[in-house]
């Protein structure tokens, strides 16, 4: 093997750029030529290459964001996009490619793999934590500690004014974010898709916390849910507040969504070190000859595994610490 490509693809996350960084010197360092595929599976297609050295990602490591860009491609669920892809591929003589997204990502990569032949390796790179068989993505840490700084400095609003707020946190269909961002900063309550939200037992709590002379509260509200449990996307905040309302009609309350701001700014220590780790592993299999192969940490160990194998995995809930979450807040 003589020529890789890396290219990031859907929606950002912080530690990209590590691993970017770590694939580039990695590689180089092995004699390898390297291309950066610019905007994903788009650019990939638009043959938006361009070739990295060592200088190329001289100062990346914390970035957010990505310094290759990306972008969803929904021209790579066709055969005339995944062929045009694997045109681009030829062209540029890359015999082995690193993909870092998440899972419609690696399902790009699949099919470049099995239709044409290119060998492919997969890091997950989402603020999500939605995949089941690695214990953490790219992103994720970085994604809690944004919503903790966020609702820390909230607290002083809210507690200077005996206010309630609730905050919407990102997070698809799984409620790590907010879960964890609810421990490290004590809120009163989360909700999430995994467990639902009930309004009145908000309410109750609410209620009782302010018998105990606690009027300002925090609650977490993870997106995608509703009072029954489903999926139900958009302004999770206001529904949720506007049930609380609905017991305590005069209610000194708020509602927040933080939006993007959790993909953005620079990436946590842990997950610098995580996309080093990925991207250097990542390199190391493409030379050992691997593709279709994801890479993971279990146990504080990186791995790789199958690409197949390993996205059928099912996403496991942490009830421990949904259950810390929750007890930890009684008063």
């Amino acid at each position: 093997m003589k020529k890789i490509g890396v290219l990031t693809s859907g929606g950002d996350s912080q530690g990209m750029n590590a691993a970017i960084y770590a694939v580039v010197r990695s590689a180089l360092g092995s004699g390898l030529t390297v291309y950066g595929i610019r905007n994903g599976y788009s650019g990939l297609i638009a043959g938006q290459a361009e070739l990295m050295d060592a200088k190329s990602v001289e100062g990346i490591i914390h970035r957010g964001g990505t310094v290759l860009g990306t972008a969803r491609c929904p021209e790579m669920m066709t055969d005339a996009g995944k062929q045009a892809a694997a045109d681009s591929i030829s062209r540029l003589g890359i015999e082995g490619l690193v993909v870092i997204g998440g899972d419609g990502s690696f399902q790009g990569a699949k099919a470049l793999s099995t239709g044409y032949g290119v060998k492919v390796i997969g890091i997950p790179g989402t603020i999500d934590n939605d995949l089941g068989y690695t214990d953490y993505t790219l992103g994720f840490d970085s994604a809690v500690a944004v919503v903790v700084n966020s609702i820390n400095m909230l607290r002083d609003t809210m507690s200077c004014n005996d206010r309630t707020c609730v905050v919407e946190v990102m997070g698809r269909d799984c409620g790590d974010i907010a879960v964890f961002a609810s421990v490290a900063c004590g809120a009163e309550a989360v909700c999430i898709p995994e467990k639902g939200y009930d309004p009145h037992a908000l309410a109750t709590l609410i209620e009782r916390n302010a018998l105990v002379g606690k009027k300002d509260n925090i609650i977490i509200v993870a997106e995608g849910i509703r009072s029954d449990g489903t999926l139900d996307k958009g302004h999770e905040a206001d529904k949720v507040m506007n049930g609380i309302l609905h017991y305590l009609p005069d209610l000194n309350i708020r509602s927040i969504s933080l939006g993007h701001l959790q993909r953005s700014g620079d990436a946590t220590v842990y997950d610098r070190k995580l996309g080093i780790l990925m991207g250097d592993h990542a390199v190391k299999c493409l030379l050992e000859g691997k593709t279709d192969r994801v890479i993971g940490i279990r146990h504080d160990v990186v791995f790789d595994e199958d690409m197949l194998t390993a996205l059928a995995i099912p996403k496991t809930f942490n009830e421990a610490m949904y259950a810390l979450a929750n007890s930890l807040v009684r008063y």
